[in-house]
């Protein structure tokens, strides 16, 4: 269906994307069951249509919907967030090149730099995002990209993404940011200037705890890129998967306004508890990157963290005695999660490493759903109490 930028961005995840005309007249894009297509030839290898090339009417429907709603020329998704991070950055670099990035990342993509990408021949420097007169001397000659998350994992730092964007711009660099915390609801970074926005769409974009994909929207010439890389390496979404994202993303201006009023609900909350030592939540004006997040984001979204003044023997006790949070890695669903990062999403992530970027072993995540916010808040209040 043909979409129009003047429309509402609540209006272009329903209708952006869609098959016309309807097929028999369809209102819910029905699940192609086949893994192959006819086909006579007439194009190049990458347009042929077949599951693994990315391109059946499934994937075509919610790659058009991530494109419309990011504005970005052209969307590509992937079987993991992982898959969509590992594939691009293995499509924008060769042996010899260099990337800068931000010391604080999801724990599966800094592993994936420091450990993976030097069996390329590719090296990574790490650096601090609020310090940018140290990003000139960390850039090389062979520098090629700038690797940031719009909003970090788990300390919910916000990137200062005009600075990242006018930094790659003067070098000739191109600007990746992962804004999965984020979502296109609060952030369309490719509207800064951003060269690509990266999702692990099994979080928001989704948003209902039922699968694993990822996302990678931009410019065509780069999306042309990564898809190339994708087709032979095999990373491609299953039409089910599909199917269950292109649903997912129809609510997702919902969710994640529901999901922020929540965590900001339960993040004043906490702060005030005197067991809780600091909340990690950009929403409150306490947070050192407060000032960024108003300037730059529409809302704060629905993931915060926390510290206990028992450290982890106290979370341990805490997620113990919580009733609503379910005890489990990820985010972004409609139910609340809850976990230590230091034991999930950054166990892989050395402890020395960890203890430098501020993710203590007592650091609890939460990743807050769309029930009452006073409900979340009063079980949060209950559980404290025991501690």
């Amino acid at each position: 269906m043909t979409d129009s930028p003047a429309r509402a961005l609540e209006t272009r995840l329903i209708h952006a994307g869609e098959p016309s005309p309807r097929i028999a007249g369809e209102v819910v894009m029905p699940v192609f069951q086949t893994a192959m297509y006819e086909y006579r030839g007439g194009g190049e290898y990458h347009d042929i249509p077949y599951i693994r090339l990315n391109n059946t009417p499934n994937h075509k429907a919610v790659q058009e919907k991530l494109a419309a709603i990011e504005g970005g020329e052209a969307a590509l998704v992937t079987a993991s967030g992982m898959a969509a991070i590992s594939t691009t950055l293995l499509a924008l670099l060769r042996a010899g090149d260099h990337v800068l990035a931000q010391g604080c990342l999801y724990g599966g993509t800094r592993t994936f730099l420091e450990s993976q990408l030097p069996r390329f021949g590719i090296s990574v420097d790490f650096l601090d995002m609020d310090d940018p007169g140290a990003w000139a001397s960390a850039a090389r000659e062979t520098t090629r990209v700038v690797y940031v998350e719009s909003m970090t994992n788990p300390l919910l730092e916000v990137t200062d993404l005009d600075a990242v964007v006018a930094f790659a711009r003067a070098r000739g660099l191109i600007s990746v940011v992962d804004n999965t915390l984020a979502t296109p609801v609060n952030l369309r970074p490719l509207a800064r200037g951003v060269d690509l926005s990266l999702h692990s769409a099994t979080k928001y974009l989704n948003g209902h705890s039922d699968i694993v994909a990822g996302a990678v929207i931009g410019a065509r010439r780069h999306v042309a890129r990564v898809k190339h890389l994708l087709d032979h390496t095999g990373g491609s979404l299953d039409p089910h998967a599909c199917a269950l994202l292109h649903r997912g993303l129809k609510t997702l201006a919902l969710r994640v306004r529901a999901q922020g009023e929540g965590a900001l609900a339960l993040a004043r909350a906490l702060q005030e508890h005197p067991a809780v030592a600091r909340v990690h939540y950009p929403g409150l004006p306490q947070h050192p990157h407060h000032a960024r997040a108003r300037a730059l984001l529409e809302g704060c979204g629905g993931l915060l963290s926390f510290e206990l003044r028992g450290g982890a023997a106290a979370a341990e006790r805490l997620l113990e005695r919580l009733e609503l949070p379910i005890v489990a890695p990820s985010l972004g669903g409609v139910e609340t999660l809850i976990t230590r990062p230091a034991v999930t999403s950054h166990a892989g992530v050395d402890p020395e490493t960890r203890a430098r970027l501020g993710i203590s072993d007592g650091l609890v995540r939460v990743s807050v759903g769309i029930e009452r916010p006073g409900d979340l808040v009063a079980d949060f209040q209950a559980a404290l109490a025991e501690l």
